[in-house]
C-alpha cells in the first residue's frame, strides 16, 4: 500500500469527494492544497509561505494530498509514491462543480455561492490547458511512482471497494 498520494484532476471531478473516501479507509492524513493557499474570505496567502507549509507536509512519513495547483505539481510528485489523476469528462467535471455550490466543504475556507464565470472558463479549458502537462509529468515520473487514473466515478469507486 502506499504512504504518500497525490490526487489530481479537473475541480469539479470529484478530487476531495475521492481523497476523504481514500482518507477513511487507509487512515492517512488528508491536506488540502485550496485550504493551505485560502483564507475564509477569498484572499490567499504569499507564494512563499503556501511553499513552506507544502514542504512541512511533504516532508511527513504519510499523507494524502488533495489539488492541482501546477506550480508545486511536480515538487509533489517528487515526494509522493502514487499519483491518482481522475480524468473525467468535461460534463462530469462541470456538473460536480456546479453541484457544490451553496454546500458547506471541509475541502473549501468558505461557501461558493455562485459558479464563478473564471473558474468555469477553467474547468472547460482545463483538457486541453492542463491535462497534457499533468499526463507529461506523469509520463516523466512513471517508472518510479505508482500511477493510477480513472476515466470515471465508477472507477474510482471499485478502486476503493478493494480496501
Amino acid at each position: 500500500m502506499f504512504k504518500k498520494a497525490i490526487v489530481i484532476g479537473s475541480p469539479g471531478a470529484g478530487k476531495s469527494t475521492f481523497s476523504r473516501k481514500l482518507r477513511d479507509v487507509t487512515g492517512l492524513p488528508l491536506y488540502y492544497l485550496d485550504m493551505l493557499w485560502h483564507r475564509p474570505d477569498k484572499t490567499t496567502i504569499p507564494k512563499q509561505e503556501f511553499d513552506r507549509k507544502l514542504k512541512d507536509i511533504l516532508i511527513k512519513d504519510k499523507w494524502i494530498i488533495d489539488g492541482n495547483y501546477n506550480r508545486t505539481l511536480e515538487m509533489r510528485v517528487n515526494y509522493c509514491d502514487t499519483i491518482f489523476l481522475l480524468d473525467f469528462p468535461l460534463d462530469i467535471c462541470l456538473s460536480g462543480a456546479e453541484s457544490r455550490i451553496g454546500k458547506e466543504r471541509e475541502d473549501l475556507p468558505w461557501y461558493e455561492t455562485e459558479f464563478d464565470t473564471e473558474f468555469k472558463q477553467f474547468i472547460l479549458d482545463f483538457p486541453k490547458e492542463s491535462l497534457p502537462q499533468i499526463y507529461a509529468l506523469i509520463e516523466k515520473y512513471r517508472e518510479d511512482k505508482h500511477v493510477i487514473i480513472f476515466k470515471s466515478r465508477e472507477e474510482s469507486e471499485e478502486y476503493l471497494k478493494k480496501f
